[in-house]
């Protein structure tokens, strides 16, 4: 397939456990970027009080580290015209969890595959351009060899939508605001 990128795998959290933890000024950067994330290292800088040199290494070591997750997560499904979007709980045959992955990574309109503990293996998010497309995205799970049964839901609204700054804030240790603004 021309275009797809190569399986990798990832755990759910891509940050090595043997790591340091942000500390505050690793936080308080972070919390700088997202409020404009194509602030340049000198007007970042300029805006928390530190060198230079300082924020060029630390935005190296966050991303060296996994810390920072890739830029196409702030593409929206939507704007590539898939306005409809899904989750699958997938059931796998014992021993398949791998090769039912790396399948499930080999269609586009899967955009990520969480493992799960219960009655369900996999937790797959989809999009699709609308229920026809949807229906042929399903078979498509269906047909992986090792996939044992379906379950999917549609996403109607999405009420808080994925977000890091309240964390963020706890870590550079911002007081949370208030409903009174």
């Amino acid at each position: 397939m021309t275009g797809t990128r190569p399986s990798v795998h990832v755990t759910l959290s891509s940050v090595p456990a043997s790591g340091e933890q942000l500390d505050a000024t690793d936080a308080r950067l972070l919390l700088a970027l997202s409020g404009d994330p194509r602030a340049t290292v000198l007007a970042l800088s300029q805006q928390l009080g530190l060198a230079r040199n300082t924020v060029q290494a630390r935005l190296a070591r966050l991303e060296a580290s996994g810390a920072l997750t890739p830029f196409e997560r702030r593409v929206r499904p939507e704007a590539l015209g898939y306005r409809l979007g899904a989750y699958v709980t997938v059931q796998v045959v014992q021993r398949s969890l791998t090769d039912v992955s790396a399948a499930l990574a080999q269609i586009p309109e899967v955009l990520e595959v969480i493992g799960l503990s219960g009655v369900a293996d996999l937790l797959v998010q989809v999009v699709a351009v609308d229920a026809d497309d949807l229906w042929r995205i399903s078979e498509q799970v269906l047909a992986i060899p090792g996939v044992q049964r379906t379950d999917t839901n549609l996403a109607l609204r999405r009420f808080v939508d994925h977000r890091m700054t309240p964390l963020l804030d706890r870590a550079a240790g911002t007081p949370p605001p208030t409903a009174d603004g």
